[in-house]
């Protein structure tokens, strides 16, 4: 597989929001299925990709995945604090996991907290059940900082997010 990372293009945003919700739903990350309320943000690439760099995996022509790399504190981004990247939405599909994709994706974003001014870590947010992405981020030299740890739905205690961070 000759992977390449690279911007997405907005005719892949739909596309690429079908990967992702796919992704989180056959992992059983969406509490309510196909109902859950946050599969249209999930969905949304475009709302992400006004505000942040969405990054796209492909072999070809062949969409594999995407993450969305945040530069900094804004609009779609959930724990970053000044001096701070975020990646977001990392999402690789089913039938091209376990060759490298969400990897390349990671270390994309990486190249690119690196490449900003003033950027001192790169850190994100993920659920306990992720447990291939958490070999990737510790592969890569994250680190768990439990006292980050969120819940985005207050009224629910069971969706407590995990955060990682990444010194540079």
């Amino acid at each position: 597989m000759d992977i390449v990372i690279r911007r997405a293009e907005p005719g892949e945003y739909e596309a690429l929001g079908e990967i992702t919700a796919r992704a989180y739903l056959q992992d059983g990350l969406l509490d309510y299925g196909e109902g859950d309320e946050y599969l249209p943000v999930l969905k949304d690439v475009a709302a992400r990709a006004a505000a942040a760099e969405v990054l796209v995996a492909v072999d070809g022509d062949r969409l594999l995945g995407g993450v969305t790399f945040v530069a900094g504190p804004g609009p779609v981004a959930d724990i970053a604090r000044p001096g701070e990247a975020e990646i977001r939405a990392l999402a690789v599909a089913h039938d091209a996991r376990g060759r490298g994709a969400g990897e390349a994706l990671v270390r994309a974003c990486l190249d690119r907290a690196r490449a900003t001014e003033g950027c001192t870590a790169v850190v994100l947010s993920t659920q306990r059940s992720m447990h291939a992405a958490h070999r990737i981020y510790e592969r890569l030299g994250f680190v768990r900082t439990p006292a980050r740890d969120w819940n985005p739905v207050p009224h629910l205690d069971d969706v407590t997010l995990l955060t990682y961070e990444l010194t540079l």
